[in-house]
């Protein structure tokens, strides 16, 4: 893959991607795909992404809409919308290619773009995803990694809320 490629190229809409991995497995290229809110990227995602990335030629990630998000979520949620979220997974260099979902779960989007890999994160059993059922039909295989400990969105997002903010007094004041 190219490593020159900005951003707005590898955010693709649904059918763009769909059309695109057609075109990568005709060029005999291994698919890698996973999904999540990624709310607040930090280095637990980043190592994950990675590692997912690893497996084979491209990687893509399929993320939460904003909507999706709040339905999983709950209200509060997501803290960064779903463009932000987009934008920052982008850059990364191991992504090679994201795009947005609105479903609860990204069954339908799997069984559209057909990975050659679905990932997922040591939190999740494999026999529990819905996932499972939609890669195995077509062939494909599902693959866990190992969690990243000591980091959580769940668990900074609860951090943040918690804080007392800073009080400056007016000697440290820096604008007088």
């Amino acid at each position: 893959m190219n490593k020159n490629i900005s951003c707005k190229q590898k955010l693709l809409s649904r059918q763009t991607l769909i059309h695109k991995v057609a075109v990568l497995k005709k060029q005999g290229k291994k698919i890698v795909m996973t999904g999540g809110f990624f709310d607040i990227l930090h280095p637990g995602h980043t190592r994950y992404l990675q590692k997912a990335r690893n497996l084979g030629d491209v990687l893509i990630v399929v993320i939460n809409s904003d909507e999706s998000t709040r339905k999983n979520k709950g209200p509060k949620r997501p803290i960064n919308n779903e463009k932000t979220r987009a934008e920052i997974l982008t850059a990364l260099e191991s992504v090679n290619y994201v795009t947005i979902f609105n479903e609860l779960t990204p069954k339908e989007i799997i069984a559209e773009v057909k990975p050659d890999i679905w990932v997922k994160g040591g939190q999740y059993k494999e026999a529990e995803m819905p996932e499972t059922a939609i890669v195995r039909q077509y062939g494909g295989k599902v693959k866990i990694l190992p969690f990243e400990k000591g980091f959580s969105v769940s668990g900074l997002v609860e951090k943040i809320s918690k804080e007392q903010p800073v009080k400056i007094s007016k000697k440290e004041s820096f604008c007088r």
